[in-house]
């Protein structure tokens, strides 16, 4: 992605802005979690995100999407991350819909493709199934059995996994726990017997689920892609999890940004000892090494995009980059404006805290940053 948009990126960027500035401030996601809702997101806000085209962006027009590129997706998802929106264009319209393209059979396509960009159909990647991410553990069994398959195990941290109509389920068709190959996706209704979905509440206040599955049947029909797939999905699931993390990375940086900008305004006001604290050197020297921060980190993520769009060799690394940097800044930033803030910071009038949980959040989400530099090193030959 280059360091300036084009005009179709200028014009997304711009609709997003609008729309996130206009019909989803951060006073709507403060009412969201005054209100408890047990969606986790407000409906009527995603179907008109999906009026827009976002739950199809990245859809090929041949199944009603947009057929935009991941760059489009980024840029939607950075500037709803400045205003803490919450919605499911994660799960769905970026995990969900990049498996399905990526794994699934015509058939299965033409299904759930143009609901999903209809926005009648909510779909997740179940896949992650201890306390910390990692993509090749997978422990979760589907043994084959009179013509179907039994699915036992357990998965953790599902984005939107309590609202999917879909649960697209990584299981061990054979290999050991951490043998990247034997890896087989499932196309899983939450209402299957066997099925247990649990909400999980998180200190931000969006939606991850434990699902657990006992003797789930499934048809040879319910494998991502049919048979000619079983055990075949390990690239097709790291490819998706790299896209992810890079538009998680753009919420990230979009979060990172706005709270930049709300400091910056707080110390040009805020007086002490007769004089505005943004005069004081000391703040002057935290907040350029904020900005400096927060521009590197736009530069991994425009790198990261760049390399997914050439499909690039360096992918993986980039991708696990933009991650690691995304967890550190938007956790240093968050801190710093918190404690720019003062007390009025702590209090649960200010804004400052629904991003330092978000940032919280977000670090562990697809990897934490200690995963992602082990990866990067690996990647490297180290």
């Amino acid at each position: 992605m280059a360091l300036v948009l084009d005009e179709q990126q200028l014009l997304i960027e711009g609709s997003a802005r609008d729309f996130a500035r206009d019909k989803s401030p951060v006073t709507a996601f403060r009412n969201l979690r005054d209100a408890d809702v047990s969606d986790g997101f407000d409906r009527m806000l995603w179907q008109q995100m999906v009026e827009l085209g976002w739950s199809g962006v990245l859809i090929p027009e041949t199944y009603d999407g947009l057929g935009l590129d991941m760059s489009a997706v980024a840029i939607i998802a950075r500037e709803l991350g400045r205003t803490l929106t919450a919605s499911p264009l994660l799960s769905t319209a970026v995990m969900g819909a990049m498996l399905i393209d990526t794994l699934g059979s015509q058939a299965q396509k033409q299904q759930l493709l143009p609901s999903i960009a209809a926005g009648r159909h909510l779909s997740t990647f179940a896949h992650d199934e201890g306390s910390r991410h990692n993509p090749d553990r997978v422990e979760l069994t589907a043994n084959s059995s009179d013509g179907s398959y039994l699915l036992n195990g357990e998965k953790q941290f599902v984005i939107d996994g309590h609202v999917a109509d879909t649960l697209l389920v990584s299981a061990r068709t054979s290999g050991y726990r951490d043998d990247g190959e034997g890896l087989t996706v499932f196309v899983v209704s939450p209402d299957s017997a066997g099925v247990e979905v649990e909400r999980l509440t998180m200190v931000d206040h969006r939606n991850l689920a434990r699902i657990r599955l006992h003797d789930v049947r499934l048809a040879s029909t319910d494998v991502l892609g049919g048979e000619q797939e079983i055990g075949r999905a390990y690239e097709a699931i790291h490819r998706v999890l790299d896209g992810a993390r890079i538009v998680l990375a753009a919420e990230m940086l979009g979060g990172a940004e706005r709270l930049f900008e709300t400091t910056l305004e707080y110390l040009k006001v805020r007086e002490q000892f007769g004089v505005l604290i943004g005069s004081f050197q000391a703040l002057k020297h935290r907040m350029a090494k904020m900005f400096a921060e927060v521009e590197m980190f736009e530069s991994v993520v425009m790198g990261a995009l760049e390399a997914w769009q050439e499909r690039s060799e360096d992918l993986p690394s980039l991708s696990s980059l933009a991650k690691a940097r995304a967890n550190d800044v938007f956790n240093d930033v968050s801190s710093e404006a918190l404690q720019m803030h003062g007390g009025i910071g702590m209090t649960d009038d200010a804004d400052i805290g629904f991003y330092l949980k978000r940032s919280r959040v977000t670090a562990q989400l697809l990897g934490d940053s200690v995963f992602h530099r082990d990866r990067y090193a690996r990647l490297a030959g180290f």
